[in-house]
């Protein structure tokens, strides 16, 4: 953990050396008084940085800052619009051992302030994802951090790269941030894709040439029923009519003709993000997978959010009981209903068959009301030609 010290030091020309804690408001109290402020003087590690600021001197310029621990003496920097303040920020030679160093601060040829700054041992590069034992969830944002403080490190350009991300991450450090005195933390934020399979995927950290580094494991695993992060509340699957109405649904005991069509209702008061464009009934009843589309018709106002989508029955179809399952919340919500499929229809276009098949619920609702007015006008035209 890093501390700020803040040390009160000799009036400048008064050649009365004082040191220990005083609160920085003294630096107002007592004009003509140094006092020196350190951030990072505990706890260091060569290569770190420590911020170093003076306040309450007159000069405005010749103050240095000498110490075992940097490798020349630091011209300190005066504060612009007329404050009396001065600062640096130098970094401790790399070479330094571990050990407590003297730290003295020189304003006009005189000594205004003393403090004494620690330094530790240095230790090996470290790649840290997430953190150790942590799950993290489908859509969740992880921070990737790589500390390479360590005599001889060199190279600017560090790449994350995972089958759980969608592509590689660059790891950048940000001197403004949280991790300022470390010159060589580089750190990194990326969200895992909404539909990333649970798993334990292994991360893996590139240098500049492009040689793997270090590699780290990270374990995906979607909520479950039971979990306190679990907000789905799904139902369904459930049927009704190709030109039905979504409220007669139902989710056992639906009958439909082999080569017809039927309508899937999904609902859930909570799903997940990107839901919308994942959502598939499947069925060996259907001839294919059946995407289910957010119904965003007036119909739908105020209720449970619902997904709709058009099914097709296989034709040929042996009469009999079939399940109809979809998958949500990343696949741990997996619900199944049953369809009855009775004797086939007529051909195609005929009474029941899949050429009247009208979604009259889901996205677009009105416009498909629309088009079902348009079909049946257009069937009365065409009757009395036929017929004619």
């Amino acid at each position: 953990m890093k501390w700020t010290r803040t040390v009160a030091g000799v009036a400048v020309g008064t050649g009365a050396l004082w040191l220990g804690a005083a609160p920085a408001a003294v630096a107002d109290e007592s004009p003509g008084a140094a006092h020196l402020l350190l951030n990072g003087a505990f706890d260091n590690r060569p290569g770190e940085l420590i911020d170093i600021d003076v306040r309450g001197l007159r000069e405005r310029g010749g103050v240095t800052v000498t110490s075992p621990v940097f490798r020349h003496p630091v011209q300190l920097v005066p504060y612009g619009h007329g404050d009396r303040g001065h600062h640096a920020r130098p970094a401790i030679a790399g070479d330094v051992e571990p050990g407590t160093y003297p730290l003295t601060v020189r304003a006009g040829g005189r000594v205004v302030a003393e403090d004494r700054v620690e330094v530790r041992a240095p230790r090996p590069a470290t790649f840290r994802v997430s953190t150790p034992d942590d799950v993290l969830r489908p859509g969740e944002r992880l921070g990737l951090s790589f500390d390479d403080l360590r005599p001889g490190a060199h190279g600017e350009t560090f790449t994350a790269a995972s089958a759980a991300f969608r592509s590689k991450v660059r790891l950048t450090h940000d001197p403004r941030g949280p991790h300022w005195n470390n010159p060589r933390m580089f750190t990194a934020l990326v969200a895992l894709p909404l539909d990333v399979k649970d798993g334990t995927y292994k991360v893996t950290l590139t240098g500049p040439d492009g040689s793997p580094v270090q590699e780290r494991p990270l374990v995906v695993r979607a909520a479950r029923p039971g979990d306190r992060d679990y907000v789905g509340r799904a139902r369904g699957p459930a049927f009704f009519a190709a030109a039905g109405r979504p409220a007669a649904a139902r989710t056992h005991g639906h009958k439909v003709a082999a080569g017809g069509s039927v309508n899937v209702l999904w609902r859930d008061a909570s799903p997940d993000p990107g839901e919308d464009e994942r959502l598939m009934a499947t069925s060996p009843a259907f001839e294919g997978p059946v995407p289910l589309r957010r119904d965003d018709s007036k119909a739908a106002d105020g209720a449970m959010p619902r997904y709709v989508g058009p099914a097709r029955v296989r034709t040929g179809l042996a009469s009999g009981r079939y399940p109809v399952t979809v998958i949500s919340h990343h696949g741990r919500v997996k619900r199944t209903g049953h369809l009855l499929v009775t004797g086939a229809t007529g051909k195609p276009g005929g009474p029941g068959g899949p050429g009247r098949a009208l979604l009259i619920a889901g996205a677009g609702g009105a416009a498909a009301l629309v088009a079902a007015g348009a079909v049946t006008l257009l069937l009365r035209r065409r009757g009395p030609r036929a017929a004619g």
